[in-house]
């Protein structure tokens, strides 16, 4: 007999069902026992005598007929609360021992150490189930936009070279060239612009992406981005496209926008008016109704000063200047700090979602970038050689945007933490789940691969 999905029992009245799926609660009440079996669909209530031993998140098999539950006896808070199945048969599929943690509730008074080590148990409360379907929901709207509109979904490479984007890159050692390194990509940000070399002229990814930086509650080691670049646009189509597809995937998911079109506002005038470009104007009520306040912020400051007191870029170094005024100062190497990039940030709730600029398409101008940064011709060369080469063969106009969905969905589900809304995220201390990593390689391992440890060691 085929199996029957719990919510698929309210339409199958008087018919004979199976049942596979978790023993969410049991209750023996001496001459009838109810099982509450949960699935991916969701619960229904079994009715029975005489079961074998059974534990909460036991996996069995039930085979019984469907019925109408009195109408006394019917359960508004779920969605098969007018049925129950009459148990005739059950089989235990895998008896479960005690668990070590709690999978009912929230699961937020749980220390974080605990609920990753056995995310897989984690993972099986209602909030999480519902975190990570809605995850999927919002990227399958992001794709049907993208696809609607033109857009061709191209993978680009995990183990690639490491280059100046901002972090620090994880490095991963080859076999094959001792000594060498490959880097995983903190963004796709070199590999999408010559796939517009290449004349796709339209491509999108869901990346992820990698960056040894500081971690916090909205920030981990890698994350998940709905990556896109656009041919022969200025930076209103690009802003227009990211805004179009996040109302449309907000809305598929049910989210509550505050306003259309979203408001622009300039750096200089969001700093003068909210102390900061990541800021949330939400008032009292909608923030108690969960609403999405979206704004986009522009015009920012192409080049900042490190605390060793050099310039470096505020986003990336691969955008084009915001006017020809910005240009001019940028070529001259003159008044760094006045300089406009043709940056855009889309802030929602206080975090920064989204961001994107109009990449220059002129190696004169990338060189002038990277003059300001203190990169001798040499370094050039050796840090983005192959794309100032890729701009001597014809470079359209171009400009992208990453869309860092995780936070936003973060600010939708009024989550505090990026872990809240990944499968199996990192740690605070930068541990992997479940798997205990970092870890060390064995000396085989280490002499296979050219590495000698020389210092550091264990925790």
């Amino acid at each position: 007999m085929e199996r029957t999905l719990a919510a698929e029992t309210p339409k199958k009245i008087g018919e004979e069902v199976v049942l596979k799926g978790w023993v969410n609660t049991i209750r023996d009440h001496g001459r009838v026992t109810f099982l509450d079996l949960r699935d991916a669909s969701g619960v229904v209530q079994c009715v029975g005598q005489n079961f074998p031993k059974l534990t909460n998140e036991s996996v069995v098999e039930v085979v019984g007929k469907v019925s109408s539950r009195p109408a006394k006896l019917i359960n508004p808070k779920l969605r098969t609360g007018r049925v129950e199945v009459r148990v005739t048969a059950i089989k235990v599929l895998s008896l479960a021992k005690e668990l070590p943690l709690p999978v009912a509730g929230d699961g937020y008074q749980i220390s974080e150490e605990v609920r990753l080590k056995y995310r897989y148990l984690d993972l099986r409360r209602e909030r999480l189930q519902r975190n990570l379907r809605l995850r999927s929901d919002y990227v399958q709207a992001a794709r049907k936009y993208l696809f609607s509109r033109g857009f061709v979904e191209i993978e680009t490479p995990y183990l690639s070279k490491s280059t100046p984007e901002g972090s620090r890159d994880f490095v991963v050692p080859s076999r094959k060239y001792p000594g060498k390194f490959y880097a995983l990509p903190q963004s796709p940000q070199q590999y999408k612009q010559l796939l517009m070399i290449a004349g796709f002229e339209k491509y999108f990814q869901i990346a992820r992406c990698f960056r040894d930086e500081d971690l916090r509650s909205d920030r981990g080691f890698e994350h998940t981005q709905i990556d896109l670049e656009m041919s022969f646009v200025e930076r209103e189509d690009v802003m227009q496209t990211v805004e179009e597809m996040t109302v449309f995937a907000c809305e598929a998911v049910g989210a509550k926008i505050a306003k259309k079109p979203f408001p622009i506002l300039t750096f200089k005038e969001a700093r003068a008016k909210y102390g900061s470009e990541k800021f949330d104007p939400r008032s009292s009520r909608e923030k108690n109704a969960g609403v999405l306040s979206f704004a986009w912020v522009v015009d920012f400051p192409f080049f900042e000063k490190s605390r060793e007191g050099k310039w470096t870029f505020t986003h990336n170094p691969f955008s084009a200047p915001r006017d020809e005024e910005s240009e001019r100062k940028l070529l001259a190497g003159e008044e760094i700090e006045e300089i406009l990039t043709s940056q855009y940030d889309l802030i929602c709730n206080g975090l920064e979602v989204a961001g994107g600029s109009i990449r220059t398409n002129k190696s004169e101008v990338l060189r002038g970038t990277y003059k300001i940064l203190g990169y001798s011709e040499e370094e050039l060369q050796e840090s983005i050689g192959h794309l100032l080469e890729a701009f001597e063969y014809g470079v359209p106009p171009h400009g992208g945007c990453a869309q860092g969905f995780e936070r936003l969905l973060m600010a939708y589900l009024g989550e505090s933490f990026l872990r809240e809304v990944q499968a199996f995220p990192m740690t605070k201390a930068g541990r992997t789940a479940v798997m205990e990593a970092p870890g060390e390689l064995t000396p085989a391992q280490l002499k296979e691969l050219g590495i000698k440890i020389v210092g550091g060691g264990k925790d």
